[in-house]
């Protein structure tokens, strides 16, 4: 038999499968996915590689194939059905396999194991007793004191033994061979998953809850495994169809993955699903000690975990018998790879879902544009959730116009009726969250008087302010000069927008100084346990505000939060993204979700230069179709995704002549090998950061109706690429359909 193996060397050039042959002492003991170690090139280096597949018949003559050395006894194995699944992804984003097949192995080592020990009476009692008579005699305190101990309840903790008793293990292991007592050793988990919840009453269903189950269901044991996107408003209870879908789906032996947006959800997420399944639950994130995530993997390999919940790399979990993938809040663009391959959360647990027999459950109150439209094609199955659980009202959402704000006077960042609801919510004992929306601030200039917006005329994106004085576009590198006066009214106040959460958080303190106050960003949740600190505290009323930027408006369920403040809507409105509507839509929607989950009704203010935007009109309403509609219209006329497929070809180098001469000739070589395929490129543009640590950057765009269109000009790119020198140097990454651009 002989072996094929791809080198664990990210290099395009290695980028194949290599054969070896296997040698006897091996012989039946390996299996694809398992890692090894081979001799590689003229000098026989020692390299690891991960076996991919086998043969019986060689490609080469016996005797140029090297042997195998050895395999990685400390090293997990790829299940094969990743295997393929990293095969796909190759194909589909781009890289090479062994990138591909690193990402679906998000645990290589295995860790080391904890034991628990309990020390156990041997003896029956009246011969210990005797025992025990007989140390006593012989002044032997340490045994006598420890056979008294077991007498007293003949099983104890070893390490409870050797600190509460002062036991030292040698004293142990004397009575342990005169046959008093025994030792029982249990391999113990680190299971961080694990805490303290009541066990759930049980829970009623809505009617359209109900439907949403019974059409799975009836699906599932039909055996017609698919997509769903369970589009249900904030507050509608997707996440108790979520539970009893993975109930079904558990009874039948079968596991589940369960997918979320952001390490800050997966502490609330945790607790609703322990209450249901108890220790049947794991988690794995970026959070975890190597330990910990080491240990979720041994007891998803004994079969002791039915479902896993984390962010996008727990869709590699490597369940044996996989039956749902469950992908909660899927619009968020956290579900991109920002590293290569460039995959999508959602793309990829369809595939996987296909390769398993296992179906797909995509949720949201704000349906990614793709998965909508996908839906409106027939492709995805929607479940419509269109009220709240339990017919809890949504709250009223009130728009403010910051221009009228600052026509009166008032140049705060807080508008007077925000101000006045917060003052009413301190005086009523009731909860505020403020959200700051920062989140892909990318220095567009807009006026505070009339709210107008510096954009590009060729790709209608806003355009970014550089330090050198220059307006730029990130998708085509049209410039034009910094303005000083509105365009459209002449107002001096053109800018951009600065406010950080600090600076947001010392206002409220100043301007409420009884108020308890919490802020929760990236700076005050870098601890392990930062995120649960903060929204428990929260949660048992240790505070009246959080100030917040979007981690705070995701899945987030606090009872006695009535008030939520949306400063600064167009900070995402405005940003030079193709997808700036859909975002700032999907953020405000969500934060709007936030108040009046509990008894009491909620409000929420929008704060906006932008009121009549139809992303803030819609987000105000609540209307997440008529978004869609108004949306579509503006992604059919530009040709961006899911109407078209977009590829970004980012290209890096340190020399900044060579990576200009570089992507010219790419260019050029794209349009010389279109043939007769219908694509359109834009650029090449330098983005918004042009260069970090020395290294310059340029992006190309490709559009195309079809994605195979794109994949094919990426393959000959590829070639391309590999046979000139002139591109050694510089580094070449593919991003299809980008959620974020470079």
């Amino acid at each position: 038999m002989y072996a094929k193996v791809i080198v664990d060397i990210t290099h395009e050039k290695l980028d194949k499968v290599f054969e070896y042959s296997i040698p006897g002492e091996l012989a039946g003991m390996l299996k694809v996915g398992m890692e090894v170690v081979v001799p590689f090139g003229r000098a026989n280096r020692e390299t690891r590689g991960y076996i991919v597949g086998f043969s019986e018949i060689p490609e080469y003559t016996p005797e140029q194939i090297k042997p195998i050395l050895r395999k990685e006894e400390d090293r997990r194995a790829i299940e094969s059905r990743l295997v393929a699944l990293a095969a796909w992804m190759k194909e589909y984003y781009g890289g090479t396999m062994i990138q591909a097949l690193r990402t679906v192995l998000p645990i290589k080592k295995k860790g080391k194991l904890l034991q628990k020990r309990w020390v156990c009476l041997a003896l029956k009692e009246e011969e210990g007793r005797e025992r025990l008579a007989f140390y006593l005699e012989k002044n032997q305190r340490a045994r006598a004191r420890l056979l008294a101990g077991l007498l007293d309840q003949p099983r104890q903790e070893y390490e409870l033994i050797t600190r509460k008793l002062n036991i030292t293990p040698s004293v142990i292991r004397a009575l342990e061979e005169q046959g008093v007592l025994a030792v029982e050793t249990k391999q113990s988990f680190r299971n961080p998953a694990a805490c303290q919840v009541k066990k759930r009453g049980e829970v009623i269903l809505s009617e359209q809850q109900k439907k949403a189950v019974d059409i799975f269901a009836m699906d599932y044991g039909e055996k017609k495994y698919g997509t769903y996107l369970l589009y249900g408003v904030t507050g509608s209870g997707k996440t108790e169809v979520y539970m009893e879908m993975i109930s079904r789906v558990v009874k039948e032996g079968r596991q589940a993955i369960v997918l979320i947006p952001e390490i800050a959800l997966t502490y609330q997420t945790v607790l609703r699903f322990y209450g249901r399944f108890g220790g049947r639950v794991a988690i794995l994130n970026s959070r975890l000690s190597e330990g910990e995530r080491s240990d979720q993997m041994e007891r998803v390999e004994r079969r002791e975990v039915d479902v896993m919940i984390g962010p996008r790399s727990a869709l590699f979990t490597p369940f044996k018998n996989l039956g749902l993938i469950v992908i909660d809040e899927e619009h968020e663009a956290a579900y991109k790879s920002e590293q290569v391959p460039r995959y999508h959360a959602r793309e990829t647990a369809v595939m996987r879902a296909r390769l398993e027999d296992a179906s797909v459950v995509l949720g949201s109150a704000t349906p990614s544009l793709e998965a909508f439209y996908r839906c409106e094609r027939g492709e995805y199955t929607r479940l419509t959730l269109s009220g709240r659980a339990a017919d809890k009202e949504l709250a009223s959402v009130y728009t403010v116009d910051m221009r009228e704000e600052l026509k009166r006077g008032n140049r705060s960042i807080l508008s007077d009726k925000l101000s006045g609801l917060m003052t009413q919510r301190l005086e009523d004992g009731q909860q505020t969250m403020l959200f700051l929306n920062r989140r892909g601030y990318a220095g567009f200039v807009s006026c505070r008087s009339c709210g107008y917006v510096v954009k590009c005329p060729h790709c209608d994106v806003s355009l970014s302010s550089h330090k050198n004085g220059r307006l730029v576009c990130h998708y085509c590198g049209y410039e034009e000069p910094a303005v000083k006066v509105c365009p459209s009214c002449g107002s001096p106040y053109v800018g951009g927008f600065k406010a950080g959460t600090e600076a947001i958080e010392e206002l409220v303190k100043r301007r409420f100084p009884q108020a308890r106050v919490l802020r929760m960003d990236m700076d005050t949740t870098r601890t392990k346990d930062g995120h649960e600190k903060i929204l428990s505290a929260f949660a048992n009323g240790e505070a009246d505000i959080l100030i917040g930027t979007q981690m705070i408006v995701k899945g987030h369920d606090f009872p006695n939060v009535t008030l939520v403040g949306v400063l600064a809507a167009d900070m995402s409105l405005y940003t030079d993204d193709y997808r700036a509507a859909e975002k700032t839509f999907a953020l405000l929607t969500q934060a709007a979700g936030r108040a009046g989950r509990g008894r009491k009704k909620g409000e929420v203010i929008i704060q906006t230069y932008s009121p009549e935007h139809y992303s803030i009109a819609c987000a105000s309403r609540q209307d997440y179709e008529g978004f869609y509609k108004e949306e579509m219209r503006y992604r059919e006329l530009m040709g961006y995704p899911p109407v078209a497929q977009l590829l970004a070809v980012l290209v890096t180098g340190g020399e900044e002549e060579l990576l200009d001469t570089a992507v010219r000739y790419l260019k050029e070589f794209i349009l010389r090998a279109a043939g007769d395929r219908e694509f359109q490129v834009i650029g090449p543009a330098s983005p918004f950061v042009g260069k970090v640590n020395d290294v310059y950057r340029r992006v190309i765009y490709l559009k195309s109706r079809d994605y195979h269109v794109l994949t094919v000009m990426k393959n000959y790119m590829e070639q391309y690429i590999e046979i000139n020198k002139g591109f050694q140097t510089l580094r070449i990454q593919f991003d299809f359909n980008p959620v974020n651009i470079f």
